[in-house]
């Protein structure tokens, strides 16, 4: 893709580089952290069924996506749920997904007004159909939240 870019006589720019992982993050506490803020609660869940079932995978979401992800400098957390958003909405059987996002979105501070706004964009560039999938999640989103 950046090679055809190229050869339109696109430019663009690199980004900078994330900062590295500090090496003393404990990366199990950093990433309980942000899962919980970002489900809106105060501290992190444990000992859901699933987790009992495969602790394996809680280590890997909360080490690798939560905290070796979310401690990246290059974008911020809004900026990742709303990437996030956009790519569970193009995908099928993603609705579990796309409605913790949604959520996990408005706790970092996105509001209801502005989840439209998005997944109205998101109906001009990757479908009518995905954007009303969406909606409809974001309506059980809200009405559980209220």
């Amino acid at each position: 893709m950046l090679d055809e870019r190229k050869a339109k006589g696109i430019k663009d720019t690199v980004g900078k580089a994330a900062s590295p992982v500090p090496s003393n993050l404990d990366r199990d506490a950093y990433g309980a952290k942000v899962r919980a803020k970002l489900a809106g609660l105060e501290k992190d869940i444990s000992g859901a069924k699933w987790q009992i079932f495969s602790p394996t995978m809680d280590t890997f979401l909360k080490e690798h996506l939560f905290a070796d992800i979310f401690v990246r400098d290059v974008i911020s957390h809004q900026d990742r749920e709303l990437a996030t958003i956009a790519a569970l909405a193009n995908m099928t059987g993603t609705e579990g997904q796309l409605g913790f996002h949604l959520g996990a979105a408005m706790n970092t501070g996105l509001t209801q007004a502005q989840m439209e706004d998005f997944i109205s964009v998101l109906g001009t560039t990757t479908g009518k159909a995905q954007a009303e999938s969406a909606r409809r999640i974001l309506i059980e989103v809200m009405n559980n939240r209220k």
